[in-house]
């Protein structure tokens, strides 16, 4: 075989490859993570920047198992538990999945209603407008086209490394104020949960698993597939640290509470002026929500077909998967009723973040048992590795049922 023939079949690898991981990590920097990020900035200035870094190699940790377990298994997250502990795990399973992606897809569409507003758009008008197009495509398109309209959509969060770049950050002040943890105040442990909440969230890994199953992927693919998802985790998480470094660089002085979006499109404006920067805050926030909205339906719709054992697919016809399209429009309808009914984004997205962040034990725990039992040999989490995942998923899952738990009892989540 050609040299010209082999480089053309490994382009045409990586191209048919590429795209779940991408996808996954544009809608794990949603809407809710980047208003997390706003509020931490705004409130601590820099000093919870370190935890976006700290989060890369975990966020990568996770979702490399779920690919492990896709390519290795054939078989989706809701499939695996149902088959390995039972139905009644799997309907937990799924009971903790349904609580993140709805509070997921009310933070995204409030996101995508804020940003609207800023363009005097009404609150209805833009719910409606979502709805209908989103459902539009999902009930006319294949997971490939779909797939390739929501990394259209992600790309436009990376917008926001123009604004941290523009912010021109105190890069002494950075270091100073990286090393001053108060972990004695209860407000900073709530956002700690709020940060890790929206950045390993039950909904990224369960549909990293099923996109690669329903497009078609196999062993082949892994190494491809674990690249992508090296590089879509850096870029998540360092969208995230911009908006946080803008909001710094903005409020981070005056300890600010946010309360709208409009405060937080103001980090924008004061960097890069007001038209631009609200044209670049509402390019970026409508980006990373879309893409967080179809890949939250996605993943319900895909879960409750796994799990309850029905045809769960893009590529099939409504009248051959009803169950699936029922599931994902009723997520979306209700999703946009709720939201038109006047809930404070702010409070919404770092509330679902710490509820995340007290589902990780279950999530990771189940991720950590399928990948040492389920998986063939050669794949299966063992050895040092498997210590060294095991220790970092519990240090996590830790710090975040606690710092959740201290937050909510102490009252600073109202």
């Amino acid at each position: 075989m050609s040299t010209y023939s082999h480089l053309s079949q490994r382009v045409v690898r990586i191209a048919m490859t590429v795209g779940p991981g991408l996808v996954v990590m544009f809608a794990d920097a949603d809407a809710g993570s980047l208003i997390t990020a706003a509020q931490s900035g705004a409130e601590w200035g820099y000093r919870l920047l370190l935890l976006q870094m700290v989060l890369i190699p975990l966020l990568y940790m996770a979702q490399e198992l779920s690919i492990r377990l896709a390519l290795g298994t054939g078989k989706g997250y809701g499939e695996l538990i149902r088959q390995r502990f039972g139905r009644g795990a799997a309907f937990l399973s799924l009971l903790t999945l349904m609580m993140s992606c709805f509070g997921a897809l009310l933070t995204q569409m409030s996101g995508l209603a804020g940003a609207g507003q800023l363009l005097g758009v009404p609150i209805w008008q833009t719910i409606a407008l979502v709805v209908v197009l989103i459902f539009t495509m999902m009930w006319t398109g294949s997971y490939r086209s779909v797939e390739k309209i929501a990394i259209a959509f992600g790309l436009f969060g990376l917008a926001f490394l123009l604004v941290a770049w523009k912010a021109h950050p105190d890069l002494q002040q950075i270091g100073q104020q990286m090393q001053e943890l108060p972990l004695h105040d209860h407000r900073f442990l709530y956002l700690i949960a709020a940060n890790l909440g929206t950045s390993i969230m039950p909904w990224t890994l369960i549909y990293q698993q099923s996109a690669l199953l329903d497009k078609g992927l196999g062993l082949s693919h892994l190494k491809i597939a674990r690249t992508e998802t090296v590089i879509g985790a850096t870029l998540c998480q360092l969208v995230q640290a911009a908006v946080l470094v803008a909001a710094a660089a903005s409020f981070g002085q005056r300890g600010v509470v946010l309360e709208t979006v409009p405060q937080i499109a103001d980090a924008f404006t004061a960097v890069l002026g007001q038209s631009v920067g609200h044209l670049v805050f509402v390019i970026g926030m409508t980006g990373s929500a879309m893409v967080a909205t179809i890949v939250v339906c996605l993943t319900a719709a895909w879960s409750v077909g796994e799990v309850i054992g029905v045809r769960h697919s893009l590529e099939q016809h409504p009248r051959e998967a009803p169950w699936f399209y029922v599931a994902f429009a009723v997520m979306l309808v209700a999703g946009g009723v709720l939201v038109c009914s006047g809930i404070n984004l702010i409070h919404l997205s770092i509330a679902t973040g710490v509820i995340n962040a007290l589902l990780l034990p279950v999530v990771l725990g189940f991720l950590y048992s399928l990948a040492r039992t389920e998986l063939p040999a050669a794949l299966r989490l063992q050895g040092t590795y498997a210590i060294i995942v095991a220790v970092l998923f519990i240090v996590t899952a830790g710090v975040g049922l606690y710092a959740g738990i201290v937050g909510i009892l102490t009252g600073v989540s109202q």
